[in-house]
């Protein structure tokens, strides 16, 4: 090959960080890349694929490594749930850290630029595994006879989408890694002392 796909990401990657992409067009994209917009359409097949090119890769990875993190919480034996609540969503939140952080461009762009894309729903996917999971777990603590406080379905999307939506800061502000390591930290330890005290654990 000439480089022509490489181009092309490179210069996409340009025009969708500076006008998103809703506004970005693919004259100006081919234009930079010095090619024709024929050019996008034989190596992607459109706007939607160019963008998903420079994305796709990070946001599934993400949103796997998400599941996966439920996942092996929901399989510990209900009586060990408890326990581990906020150990698991340390370690996941550790490795999103520094996945995000080396990704940076990409998740700017799905954070800031990716409106008009499937992959503009991030925090809203993530708020709804995240929900799933946190009724799952009141549910074991039912199975237990555990009583805890009254958490209404709206109190817990609020706080499971302010969680999720301060952790999105470490990218909008720039955070180093290690300023957003300890930012979410302390911003976990906050949810979970939180979560800890309405669930009466």
């Amino acid at each position: 090959m000439d480089g022509t796909r490489e181009r092309l990401l490179a210069a996409a990657k340009t025009e969708f960080l500076e006008r998103g992409y809703r506004s970005a067009s693919l004259r100006r994209i081919s234009s930079a890349a010095g090619v024709t917009t024929g050019a996008i359409y034989g190596c992607f097949g459109g706007k939607a694929e160019l963008f998903e090119a420079l994305v796709g890769e990070a946001y599934t990875t993400f949103i796997d490594n998400f599941n996966a993190a439920q996942e092996n919480f929901r399989r510990l034996p209900p009586e060990r749930q408890p326990d581990y609540v906020g150990v698991s969503s340390r370690d996941y939140i550790d490795w999103a850290v520094v996945y995000m952080l080396a990704h940076r461009d990409e998740f700017r762009l799905i954070l800031q630029c990716s409106d008009g894309t499937r992959y503009n729903r991030l925090i809203d996917e993530m708020v709804e595994i995240e929900t799933k999971a946190t009724d799952d777990f009141l549910a074991v603590l039912d199975g237990m006879s555990h009583e805890h406080g009254n958490i209404s379905p709206m109190l817990e999307h609020i706080m499971v989408s302010s969680m999720f939506t301060g952790f999105m800061e470490i990218v909008l502000h720039d955070m180093s890694c290690t300023e957003a390591l300890e930012y979410t930290t302390q911003l976990r330890e906050f949810f979970t002392a939180g979560w800890l005290k309405i669930m009466g654990l």
